[in-house]
């Protein structure tokens, strides 16, 4: 995944990260708030899950300790990041700044 995941978050477009795990309650709120920004922000933004038991490498990279953590790459730039769910508005706000 290292490879891919680099060439991913190097968009020009904001790419969300959701660093999550099967066995997280909190990641189960999560993803149905990602899913609804993806389908309002369309072709403007990427949003990619990574299972941190199945990418420990990458969640050691970028010192994932909770789960869910969400990451905002631009440009493969690390320009936001919140561990706990972020909210929908939150979410929708941060975008727009990098959009």
């Amino acid at each position: 995944m290292k490879g891919n995941f680099d060439s991913i978050i190097n968009d020009s477009r904001p790419v969300i990260v959701d660093f999550h795990a099967l066995w997280c309650g909190p990641c189960k709120v999560q993803s149905p708030i990602l899913s609804e920004i993806a389908s309002e922000f369309g072709e403007r933004v990427r949003v990619i899950k990574i299972d941190v038991d199945q990418n420990p490498a990458l969640a050691r990279k970028y010192n994932i300790q909770g789960v869910p953590t969400v990451i905002l790459f631009k440009n493969g730039k690390l320009v936001w990041r919140q561990s706990g769910v972020a909210s929908k508005g939150q979410l929708r706000d941060i975008i727009k700044q990098h959009v």
